[in-house]
């Protein structure tokens, strides 16, 4: 527990505050926890150490997001988007092997300027309709979010907007959502395992911002159920437009 001995009092209430306000959007939208956090956490504490905060809040979270209506209703959504899940689990594999061929900053912009783009459109009032699911395009945007994923560790974007355009009820894409970021933050406690980004000495530190995004999650969670599927979707699409923006400015900065 060094880390907390050391930690200044100001650097440790932000965390604090960006664990609650990460899980309050996280409880909203379903998404934008690991943005808030490492943007939030990063300008107070080695970008290391701000990783390995997140680790586990993610995982609980998506965990909460994915099973809130039970086991059965969970597996539900793996099946019915089984395909974009496989296809996205393959590419997600294969592009990772990739991550020294392409530059990390123009990942960013080819994910953040058409995610931008399209929920600013959504916004002004263009309203794309996917009446009917195709096979051809969930395998095409599943193979999309794999690749960019696999490179870049970010695949939320692109899944919110596909699940946007379809238009899908509000506690379904919250629980779609949670099942494959789960599974993808199942990978990163994993792979983190392996990179020591998370060890006896950041574990701590990890485990105790549980506590605040759960909070958040929980206060998330309740305006949630309260907004229409109207307001949720706008509420989605501005913060898709933070996220595409966020990451247009990542690729700019290289």
């Amino acid at each position: 527990m060094d880390w907390l001995v050391s930690l200044p009092p100001a650097t440790f209430a932000l965390a604090i505050l960006v664990g609650l306000l990460a899980g309050t959007i996280k409880g909203m939208v379903g998404f934008a926890m690991p943005m808030i956090m490492i943007s939030g956490l990063s300008t107070v504490m080695a970008p290391d150490l701000a990783l390995a905060a997140l680790i586990l809040p993610t995982l609980m979270t998506n965990g909460v997001q994915a099973l809130r209506q039970g086991w059965r209703e969970a597996w539900a959504s793996v099946r019915r988007y089984r395909v974009f899940l496989g296809v996205g689990f393959v590419l997600l594999v294969a592009s990772a092997q990739l991550v020294a061929v392409l530059p990390q900053h123009v990942l960013f912009l080819m994910i953040g300027v058409p995610i931008s783009l399209f929920a600013i459109m959504l916004l002004a009032g263009w309203s794309p309709k996917l009446a009917n699911r195709s096979m051809r395009v969930e395998a095409g945007i599943g193979a999309f979010a794999g690749f960019v994923g696999g490179m870049s560790g970010v695949w939320g974007p692109p899944t919110v907007a596909y699940l946007t355009a379809l238009d899908t009820p509000k506690q379904e894409q919250m629980r779609v959502q949670g099942v494959i970021y789960g599974l993808g933050a199942v990978a990163l406690f994993g792979a983190h395992l392996q990179s020591g980004i998370l060890s006896a000495a950041t574990l701590p530190l990890s485990l105790f911002m549980i506590v605040p995004a759960m909070v958040g999650m929980w206060i998330g969670l309740r305006l949630h159920d309260r907004v229409d599927q109207s307001v949720f979707r706008k509420v989605t699409l501005v913060v898709l437009v933070v996220a595409g923006l966020n990451l247009v400015r990542r690729g700019l900065l290289g």
